[in-house]
């Protein structure tokens, strides 16, 4: 029914169970990049700028679908690690009526809402159709994205990270075809690419939530379980609401950005949404690989294994920089071949743009993989408010740079330099943070981890 976190060698369990998560995430990430490369390839460099300039937009509603990801996974991995399987039944429903809720909020304002932020982030004429279009489709699904988040937010707490990977393996797959079939053969254009979206995160949503709700009644429970509990509710919230603060933050900060750039006009535009689609692939994969992380952490807290989450931040660093290393090397090596499969008959400007943005922030992934690691304990261990500092000071960092840069004679390539300048200054803060965790102050260790752990 689930895995175990708290016994085993930590690093023998943490790449067991974040394997799959990052190939999941890399199956997740294809959805926006099969979006953004038949865009650009069977319809344009202007439909590629549409694209990417409505991604900005739908990570601030992702970022709260994010949030309540990561306060149903805290919270259930923690009632799951101390085997109180009622009050683990509780917290999943719980947290899947308020997220229904929420995300219902969320559309409400969102549809009539989103020519008002197209508008606001100086959307060139030429891409403001196009990229209202895809909004408008992709708003209609945000009920599957926000009860899909929630099911591997379950999967994850009970370490169960090859169950979301199937089913991203088979929709991401399909999505492609589909984003392909319905561009060239249906001549549906920007339309095209968001309803293949939509109708493949639609069966993965659904799929997903039968498979926890059927898993969830082979759970004994000897205490009752109520629906919904006002007490889950606040713990959930509490993991939730700064997840959501900090991810909408980042999100209203990338539109700034976002807005920033479109001042340097199209071509500019195609070439950072080539290449942001690209950094995010691999930020949005450490971040998951965070996320496991804090399942870890959440379990072995919950089973009172204290000593095991040292060991495990241990590991995780050395995961996610082996990763890093031949990441950051095709990034900056191949980045003008990578970036010509994204577009059709590239200009010279789009393809400028998006080399310089990869070659300046490649070599900093191990710094940002550092701290998302950090974070991930930060998390799993409820330390929120020093988790949210590192976060907003990357943040308010990247925004301020992003802006004043771009007014030097660096031009647009002023703007890629605010990425590292962030990134640095939070991996350090981060880093600190997980120094002043409770488990380097335990005086001594249960016998049972020493035996268990090898």
């Amino acid at each position: 029914m689930g895995n175990d976190l708290t016994v085993g060698k930590p690093e023998t369990v943490l790449w067991k169970f974040c394997l799959p998560l990052f190939g999941s995430i890399l199956f997740q990430q294809l959805y926006n990049i099969a979006d953004s490369l038949v865009a650009g390839k069977f319809i344009g460099e202007a439909a590629l700028a549409a694209v990417g300039n409505s991604y900005e937009i739908t990570l601030i509603f992702i970022a709260f679908a994010f949030g309540c990801n990561i306060g149903c996974s805290v919270v259930v991995s923690r009632a799951y690690g101390a085997k109180r399987y009622g009050e683990m039944k509780s917290a999943v429903s719980t947290a899947m009526i308020a997220s229904g809720v929420l995300c219902a909020l969320l559309m409400l304002t969102g549809i009539p809402g989103c020519s008002a932020l197209l508008s606001t982030i100086h959307t060139p004429a030429e891409v403001f159709a196009d990229s209202r279009l895809y909004l408008d489709i992709y708003l209609w699904g945000l009920p599957f994205v926000f009860f899909y988040n929630i099911a591997t937010g379950i999967f994850s707490a009970m370490g169960d990270s090859k169950t979301p990977f199937l089913f991203l393996a088979v929709s991401s797959t399909v999505n492609i075809a589909m984003d392909v079939w319905f561009v060239v053969t249906f001549q549906m254009g920007v339309a095209g690419t968001a309803w293949a979206t939509f109708l493949c995160q639609g069966v993965s949503c659904v799929l997903a939530m039968i498979t926890v709700l059927f898993r969830m009644k082979k759970f004994p429970a000897n205490e009752p379980a109520p629906l919904f509990s006002w007490d889950l509710f606040r713990r959930i919230a509490m993991i939730a609401v700064p997840s959501i603060l900090q991810q909408s933050f980042i999100s209203v900060g990338n539109i700034v950005i976002q807005g920033v750039i479109n001042g340097f006009g199209p071509g500019v535009m195609a070439g950072y949404s080539a290449a942001v689609k690209l950094n995010n692939l691999v930020i949005t994969s450490f971040t998951t690989l965070g996320n496991g992380i804090s399942s870890y952490t959440s379990q072995n807290l919950g089973a009172d294994r204290k000593s095991r989450i040292a060991e495990g931040f241990r590991a995780g660093l050395k995961m996610v920089w082996s990763l890093s290393l031949p990441l950051a090397l095709a990034y900056f090596l191949f980045a003008d071949q990578l970036l010509r499969m994204f577009i059709s008959n590239a200009s010279e400007e789009a393809i400028h743009t998006g080399t310089m943005f990869l070659r300046i922030v490649a070599p900093f992934y191990f710094a940002v993989s550092a701290k998302l690691v950090a974070d991930g304990v930060l998390r799993g261990s409820s330390m929120m408010g020093k988790f949210m500092i590192a976060t907003f000071t990357d943040l308010i960092l990247r925004v301020v740079l992003a802006v004043i840069l771009s007014k030097t004679p660096l031009g647009a390539t002023g703007i890629w330099l605010a990425w590292p300048l962030g990134w640095v200054t939070a991996c350090y803060l981060s880093i600190r943070f997980y120094y002043s965790g409770e488990w380097f102050n335990e005086k001594s260790e249960k016998s049972e981890d020493l035996a268990l752990s090898r």
